[in-house]
């Protein structure tokens, strides 16, 4: 009987003990550190994350007046007109593409504010600026937005967004109170700004060039080289497998698909994965969006970049370098340039400076003064084979390069450029007769 008792109790003690294991076993949580995705990913800040209102930015404001043209590149005043548009509230947005019958009149008219994107904006990333009510807006790029001051529809005011390069036009309104206090603020006192003048390109398109000479600044700066290992770990999906090794005027990093390079001389950082699917077939705001969240994700708005280009066939997003005082700025290797490159769900190419201009020398900062529009304008009409319709665009801006007397300097040299047959091109003052250089 006693060993009965005994035998029981053994068993009874093993069930107790097979249940705990089991209820061990189900309830065990081992402490991994958790993982966003299956690749590494490194926290890396190069620079400041920029919002998209930042890096989505007009270039120009024109205001026609009477047959008269006024116009700011300034930084700070384009700045005050968005605060003032993006506290809206913009309704009804419709295409009104097929009751216009002349576009480039309907930008230009008296009584019109233009506001200038240096590229075609996807309408759905820019809402993040304006204030679009309405759950089904309508999906289209524009590069223009234009404020009809003078007319009002059904006692609101008239919003157009404009495509000129895809000729598309969308009209909205906003209250009257709002065109009343834009009017008070901005249009009535457009004679502030510098005059234009039209010069009509084509039928479908006009430009508008500073009807004066316009004061700018000549700057030189102290280049500051960025941290190369910042960018190892911001590109390569596990920096513990990159080797670095030194190859002539530079760096090299390699894993078993990608490849980074560093140039001394240009200043160029180049990253290419050419394992990235190239069969791209999302949107324009996918593209831009993803453009501007992949260079945020490392913090690489290391200097003022800018919007200004993209390409849905190509599937890449150019960037461009602006002045603190609003003009873009141009250089022949690409110093001035962010450009990507996507694949369908990774970068394909990545190619920016690898420097920041952080410390302008302001003792070597000189006024200079640059030409009338008409001035620069004769030059091009007078050049051998010139045709009118290819001419793109006519800005003044700045020429990026190494001073000539001090090659760790950067210099910032006022300019005018030109895009004729998608290629820009600059126009010296030594040498008004032909062209210095070519810019891709």
């Amino acid at each position: 009987m006693r060993y009965e008792n005994i035998k029981s109790g053994i068993l009874t003690v093993l069930v107790l003990v097979s249940v705990l294991l089991t209820w061990s076993l189900w309830t065990y949580q081992p402490n991994y550190d958790k993982m966003e995705n299956s690749k590494y990913v490194a926290e890396v800040t190069v620079s400041e994350k920029q919002e998209v209102q930042k890096i989505i930015k007009p270039d120009q404001a024109l205001f026609h007046v009477k047959g008269q043209h006024y116009g700011t590149k300034n930084t700070a005043e384009l700045e005050k007109i968005i605060r003032d548009i993006g506290r809206w509230s913009i309704i009804d947005v419709k295409n009104y593409t097929d009751k216009v019958e002349n576009i480039d009149e309907l930008i230009h008219g008296s009584g019109n504010v233009e506001i200038i994107f240096p590229g075609e904006v996807p309408i759905e990333l820019y809402r993040s600026v304006l204030n679009i009510e309405g759950k089904r807006v309508p999906s289209f790029n524009f590069n223009r937005i234009v404020i009809n001051v003078d007319g009002l529809d059904k006692e609101n005011g008239i919003v157009y967004f404009v495509s000129s390069e895809n000729q598309q036009v969308y009209i909205s309104h906003i209250s009257s109170t709002n065109l009343t206090e834009f009017n008070r603020d901005f249009y009535k006192n457009a004679n502030r700004y510098p005059q234009y003048f039209a010069y009509k390109v084509t039928e479908k398109r006009t430009l508008f060039l500073p009807e004066g000479e316009t004061d700018m600044t000549t700057s030189k700066f102290l280049p500051v080289t960025l941290n190369s290992d910042d960018f190892k770990a911001a590109l390569f999906s596990d920096p513990s497998f990159v080797q670095k090794s030194f190859v002539p005027h530079g760096e090299e990093y390699t894993n078993d698909s990608s490849k980074m390079n560093i140039n001394y001389d240009t200043n160029i950082l180049r990253y290419v994965n050419p394992t990235a699917e190239d069969n791209y077939l999302d949107s324009s705001y996918a593209l831009v969006k993803r453009s501007i969240d992949f260079v945020n994700e490392h913090g690489g708005w290391t200097n003022p970049f800018r919007f200004v280009s993209k390409s849905e066939y190509k599937r890449s997003v150019t960037f461009r370098l602006y002045s603190m005082d609003g003009y873009p700025v141009f250089n022949d290797r690409g110093l001035s340039e962010i450009n990507e490159v996507w694949g369908r769900d990774e970068i394909n190419m990545y190619v920016r400076p690898n420097i920041a201009l952080e410390l302008p020398l302001t003792t070597e900062m000189q006024k200079v003064t640059r030409p009338s529009g008409h001035v620069v304008l004769e030059y091009l009409q007078n050049k051998k084979n010139f045709k009118p319709e290819l001419l793109e665009d006519l800005t003044l801006g700045y020429r990026m390069e190494r001073d000539s007397d001090e090659n760790k300097l950067i210099l910032l040299e006022p300019a005018w450029f030109y895009r004729y047959d998608k290629t820009w091109g600059q126009i010296t003052m030594e040498d008004l007769g032909g062209l210095k250089h070519g810019l891709e």
